[in-house]
């Protein structure tokens, strides 16, 4: 496995530190703020809007603070268990003006659960290796510990996004066999990422295979991976709720459709879906 120097790490994320160092520098934005706004375009440079970063090079200051404004309300979005109304959803106007888009918070709080997965996955793989310097600096001594220690960086860990470590002194990076273009942060996908909790109705038993059969018909055959059952209960009890371990986050959101909860209904016995939580 080739081994890339921070130097190299660096130099080949040079348009991304710009652009890092213009929020927090330039405008002085939260440190915080400004690493989940940069992985939100990231992730958007990813799905949807090839060139973002690079295009941001051209753009005066003064619109990158409101584009970064605009990336930070949809972000506030998906901190949220309550979705955006459709009636007062401005959208995000600037973005669209600037990448010829057209995205609103409705439509991407509807993928709320690959977003954020997204969103994690460009803070743990990018941004926590290219920023340490920039955010040493901003930050200053008072949140370097040791040269061995992550930075602390007010606001992480964070409620939704979890935790980053940004390590002071950065460390040379193995990389996969694709080399330097085979760094792909969306391989890094948990399986708590992909799990439905169940619920079932007291009184109204459900097995694992009626699971996976309310599923597929929903869904498709290639939806459900496995169905973990409750297991903790005596052998005259029922079960009453279950992991459902799909193939991809993005099915949790196909699922949910932009709500909460989500209602199933098999043979009379109704199941109740939402996204699992780990209580670790």
């Amino acid at each position: 496995m080739a081994s890339l120097t921070p130097q190299e790490l660096f130099s080949f994320h040079t348009i991304d530190r710009e652009l890092f160092s213009r929020l927090v520098i330039t405008f002085m934005r939260d440190p915080a703020e400004s690493m989940l706004v940069l992985a939100f375009w990231l992730w958007l440079e990813e799905k949807r809007m090839p060139g973002l970063v690079y295009k941001m090079r051209s753009i005066p200051d003064h619109v990158v603070d409101l584009l970064a404004d605009e990336a930070a309300a949809c972000i506030k979005f998906l901190e949220s268990n309550n979705p955006p109304s459709p009636v007062s959803d401005g959208g995000m106007p600037l973005t669209d003006k600037f990448f010829g888009t057209d995205i609103s918070f409705v439509s991407i709080y509807q993928q709320k659960y690959e977003t954020v997965t997204g969103i994690k996955n460009f803070l743990g793989s990018v941004c926590s290796r290219i920023f340490p310097d920039i955010l040493h600096l901003v930050l200053g001594n008072r949140y370097f510990v040791s040269l061995n220690q992550p930075l602390v960086i007010p606001g992480f860990p964070h409620p939704t996004f979890g935790s980053v470590h940004v390590m002071p002194r950065a460390c040379d990076y193995g990389l996969p066999n694709g080399g330097i273009w085979g760094w792909h942060p969306g391989n890094n996908v948990t399986e708590n990422d992909r799990t439905m909790f169940l619920t079932f109705s007291r009184g109204s038993p459900v097995t694992a295979t009626e699971v996976a059969d309310v599923f597929t018909r929903t869904f498709g055959d290639n939806f459900v991976k496995t169905v973990i059952m409750q297991d903790n209960i005596q052998p005259h009890e029922q079960p009453l709720f279950a992991k459902l371990i799909l193939r991809s986050v993005e099915q949790v959101d196909i699922v949910l459709s932009g709500c909460r909860i989500a209602k199933f209904k098999n043979n009379g016995k109704h199941i109740w879906a939402r996204k699992y939580e780990s209580r670790e």
